[in-house]
């Protein structure tokens, strides 16, 4: 690849990153709806065939957001998993961790578990970040233990339940950790 073509790779793919950036954070401060190609278009300072030329339309992006935060909450959740003192201790780390980026990042979260994306779960062409994410929790568990995945995949459908119904006021937001130790306590038998 020449150094002209190089160059031409690397600002491409600022651009797109910078798309993914301004689309965050306005559906952060004003909501997804306000998310739109025009709106994009302005606040980088691109024209709306530049965005078209990166991303197919709104669901692209919001599926580029959601790739990106998989990536972030992967890497959260590692660390609350790697700082747990005791194994038994990592998954309820995990869980806080998990409960506490949902609501820190409420935006970035329903991109991710609520709008529609293109990024496909529990199948072969998963992308990496999803499938870092689920590992996490199922890293949880007992290398020898059967049904490791599927514990995981309890836990952290529960954990995404108590997330929304959180967020969309249906259940009370102080009541979080208790949940967890709950839901650790019966469903894991972690103490």
């Amino acid at each position: 690849m020449s150094a002209i073509s190089e160059r031409r790779e690397r600002e491409r793919a600022h651009r797109h990153q910078l798309i993914i950036t301004a689309a965050r954070e306005l559906a952060e401060t004003e909501g997804w709806e306000a998310v739109t190609t025009r709106r994009l278009a302005e606040r980088v300072e691109y024209s709306q065939p530049v965005l078209y030329s990166h991303f197919a339309g709104k669901d692209a992006i919001v599926s580029a957001v959601a790739l990106d935060g998989f990536g972030e909450l992967a890497d959260h959740l590692r660390r609350a998993r790697q700082a747990a003192p005791e194994p038994e201790q990592a998954l309820r780390a995990v869980c806080r961790a998990y409960l506490e980026f949902a609501t820190g990042r409420p935006a970035l979260y329903q991109a991710m578990f609520i709008l529609p994306t293109d990024l496909k779960f529990a199948s072969p062409e998963t992308p990496a970040p999803l499938r870092a994410c689920f590992d996490e929790f199922v890293s949880c568990f007992d290398p020898d233990g059967e049904r490791r995945e599927l514990s995981a995949e309890v836990i952290w459908s529960a954990l995404h339940g108590m997330a929304v119904l959180s967020e969309g006021g249906r259940i009370p937001p102080g009541g979080q950790a208790e949940r967890v130790d709950f839901l650790i306590t019966r469903f894991a038998g972690v103490r």
